[in-house]
Parts: structure tokens; C-alpha cells; sequence
């Protein structure tokens, strides 16, 4: 039976590594044993941000809609409350892309989302 080199396994592996390394600053570049540890912490930072990112902007979001409810004379947690009675079911994400772009159809949702809130004070006080 023929003997196996397994050279070229190990150099396509290695390849792969430093390939995924490029960019890195001193031996985290071009030394198999520091690229491997640099490359497999920089695998886990991009996971782990990855998650993290999500929470970012919706934080953006929630801040650029309190921001902009403000000046309608509104709260966030009362908006956000006064669309559910409202009705009206739009995610964070398009309500702060409407804010920035569409400022008048925004201060339509803010109108009816108040009057909701206006409507829902006024059959708790006749109850």
C-alpha cells in the first residue's frame, strides 16, 4: 500500500487561517500558531457581536422615536402604549425611518395614536 503525505492537507489548512488573518498586525499575520488563536477570537467577537448588533439599533431606534414623539408633546413608553390602543402595528425600525424621512406622515401617527389615547381617558372616566 502506498504511504500518504499529508502535506498537503496541512498547507490548504494553514492557508485557510492566514487567508482569515490578513490584516492582523505583527505575527497574528503570518505565524500558523498566533494567526490560528488571533483568527478563533475574532470567530467568537463577530458571533457574539453579531447578537449584539440587533440590540444596538433597536436602542437607536427606541431614542430616535423618543426623540422625535417629544416634540409632539409625547412620551415613548406612551406613544408606544397609545399605538398598541390604537391599533396600529408598525415595528420601531419603520416608525424611526418615518420620523427621519416623513415627518408629516409621521405627525399623522402621533395624531391618531393621541387620539386613541384621548378616546380610551374618556370611556374610563364613564365607566
Amino acid at each position: 500500500m502506498a504511504r500518504v503525505k499529508r502535506g498537503v492537507t496541512s498547507h490548504a489548512k494553514h492557508k485557510k487561517v492566514l487567508k482569515a488573518a490578513k490584516g492582523y498586525y505583527g505575527r497574528r499575520k503570518n505565524t500558523i500558531r498566533i494567526a490560528k488563536q488571533a483568527v478563533e477570537k475574532g470567530m467568537q467577537y463577530a458571533y457574539r457581536d453579531r447578537k449584539n448588533k440587533k440590540r444596538t439599533f433597536r436602542a437607536l431606534w427606541i431614542q430616535r422615536l423618543n426623540a422625535a414623539v417629544r416634540e409632539h408633546g409625547l412620551t415613548y413608553s406612551r406613544f408606544i402604549n397609545a399605538l398598541l390602543k390604537a391599533g396600529i402595528v408598525v415595528d420601531r425600525k419603520a416608525l424611526s425611518e418615518l420620523a427621519i424621512h416623513e415627518p408629516a406622515s409621521f405627525a399623522v401617527v402621533v395624531e391618531k395614536a393621541k387620539a386613541a389615547m384621548t378616546d380610551t381617558a374618556q370611556t374610563a372616566k364613564a365607566a
